[in-house]
């Protein structure tokens, strides 16, 4: 089911040590971050008593340019982001399975006392029988005081006759295999012990398993990974299925070539990058569809050309955070959709050092200002 296989990572968590209860639901806290840093291969699987261990790489998902109308999948890389020598561990608790103990037999065996012949265990009982007929009947006496008609048993029979202490109950099965589960090696525990619960039937501890698995996996992009996704990847997604570029569904919404006045960016736009990109070079440019409203403020945004490695989001994000003087037709401003091109590039130590070195450089001529909504502020 899994090795070797193209998966992804429900929920895009973000940390390269993840345990996962019976039922697939993380313990403890991730960062979690873009379906596009999510993508996971299994290369090893270590199955014990009481959990299941899995060790593989992460990769990243890095979009050459496509179009949502060219196939997207051609043109899309998987890049492995786990450095050399290190792996993505993963355990998932498994359900107990325990086995009932066989019932032991009761002290007296079918044929008698244990030890004791069948004709001789019978004796006690005769005697006792015999002894009771020739004991005097205190019918008999109706004279005889009351404590004369009690006899006081031999000190060994009194002895006997005292009742026990009630044993301890056994412990049930589950509580036995729970403290066999306490007492394993550290290694071997399940991750939280107190989540795991017990059956006696192998095929239930094999759906609770298999569930679980679904619950942390996807083999692809399937219903529930896309419901989980931001609106401007659904959209990308839904133009991809329509094999036809995004369209705002608002009739109001015009486009830039219809207006009197464009809108124009009036704030400061530069979307990061983040650790992976960088450590794996990928920059680019990438292009998503936004829709201003009359107030100058973003709406809607879909990702029109992606370039992923979680770098759609930093994009979306300073995109959503921008302000812009709206566009106007007939001397009111409107509803526009236009398209933002945000390009990404490596930065390095040396780059920024020689940048640093630059600003602080005596006589350095002014940064030239720009006309309009274009000036950049130093």
């Amino acid at each position: 089911m899994l090795v070797g296989k193209p998966l992804y990572l429900r929920g895009g968590y973000l940390e390269n040590s993840l345990n996962f209860n019976e039922h697939g639901k993380l313990i403890g806290h991730s960062r979690e971050g873009s379906y596009t840093l999510s993508a996971i291969q299994i290369d090893k699987v270590r199955l014990t008593k009481h959990k299941v261990e899995l060790e593989g790489a992460r990769y990243g998902l890095h979009f050459l340019g496509a179009l949502p109308y060219e196939d997207p999948t051609k043109a899309l890389d998987r890049v492995r982001i786990t450095p050399a020598k290190k792996v993505v561990k993963l355990t998932i608790d498994r359900e107990l399975v325990v086995k009932p103990k066989k019932k032991k037999e009761s002290g007296k065996n079918k044929k008698g006392t244990p030890g004791v012949p069948p004709q001789t265990a019978a004796a006690p009982q005769a005697n006792a029988a015999a002894a009771a007929s020739a004991a005097p009947s205190t019918d008999a006496l109706p004279d005889a005081p009351a404590a004369a008609t009690a006899s006081v048993p031999p000190a060994s029979t009194a002895a006997k006759a005292q009742p026990t202490a009630p044993a301890a109950p056994e412990p049930g099965d589950a509580d036995e295999a729970k403290a066999e589960m306490a007492a394993a090696p550290p290694e071997e525990r399940p991750a939280d012990p107190n989540s795991v619960t017990t059956t006696l039937f192998p095929a239930h501890a094999k759906k609770v398993l298999t569930d679980a698995l679904d619950q942390i996996f996807a083999p692809g992009l399937d219903d529930r990974m896309m419901a989980a996704m931001p609106d401007f990847w659904k959209l990308y997604y839904q133009a991809v299925a329509a094999k036809a570029d995004y369209r705002s569904k608002d009739p109001s919404v015009l486009r830039q070539n219809t207006v009197d006045k464009k809108a124009v960016l009036v704030s400061k736009f530069e979307p990061e990058s983040n650790e992976w990109a960088q450590a794996n070079g990928v920059a680019g440019m990438s292009q998503y569809h936004a829709v201003i409203g009359p107030d100058g403020k973003v709406g809607e945004v879909a990702v029109s050309r992606p370039i992923g490695f979680g770098l759609d989001e930093n994009a979306v994000e300073a995109i959503r955070k921008a302000t812009f003087e709206p566009a106007m037709k007939d001397g009111k401003p409107v509803a526009v959709m236009i398209n933002l091109n945000v390009s990404f590039r490596i930065y390095s130590h040396r780059t920024e050092g020689k940048q640093e070195a630059d600003d602080k450089a005596p006589n350095k001529p002014a940064q030239p200002t720009l006309p309009g909504p274009y000036s950049v502020q130093h």
